[in-house]
């Protein structure tokens, strides 16, 4: 069975740099990438940030494109996403995911992990 894992969230001032990671237990079959999804409180989750398999080609929601970096290892085992100039606003519990689809929209596969919290204070 394929899971996920997430890490690397934690409490940072506004301004400040997290690096969160997705490890991958095994691979869907029918996945074409992996994702990053964020669920701020009292809000529905939303897209963040996408990686192609092979590490060549991004998507990343306008909210964090020029902040948030996300790349893969070479193994293809593990996602990162880099945050840099986090805001207020970036506070969620930010989850990974398979990818069905590819691109915006990005449409994950299979099940939600717990995520990893990031908290941003002002």
């Amino acid at each position: 069975q394929v899971q996920l894992v997430e890490s690397g969230g934690g409490l940072v001032q506004a301004g400040g740099s997290l690096r969160l990671s997705c490890a991958a237990s095994g691979r869907a079959s029918s996945s074409r990438g992996t994702g990053w999804f964020r669920q701020a409180p009292g809000k529905e989750r939303e897209f963040v940030a996408a990686i192609s398999w092979s590490g060549s080609s991004t998507v990343y929601a306008n909210s964090v494109k020029g902040r948030f970096t996300i790349s893969r290892d070479n193994a293809g085992n593990t996602v990162y996403l880099q945050m840099n100039s986090l805001k207020p606003e970036d506070a969620a519990v930010y989850f990974c995911n398979f990818l069905l689809a590819y691109g915006n929209p990005s449409i994950p596969l299979g099940s939600w992990g717990q995520g990893t919290q990031v908290t941003v204070s002002s």
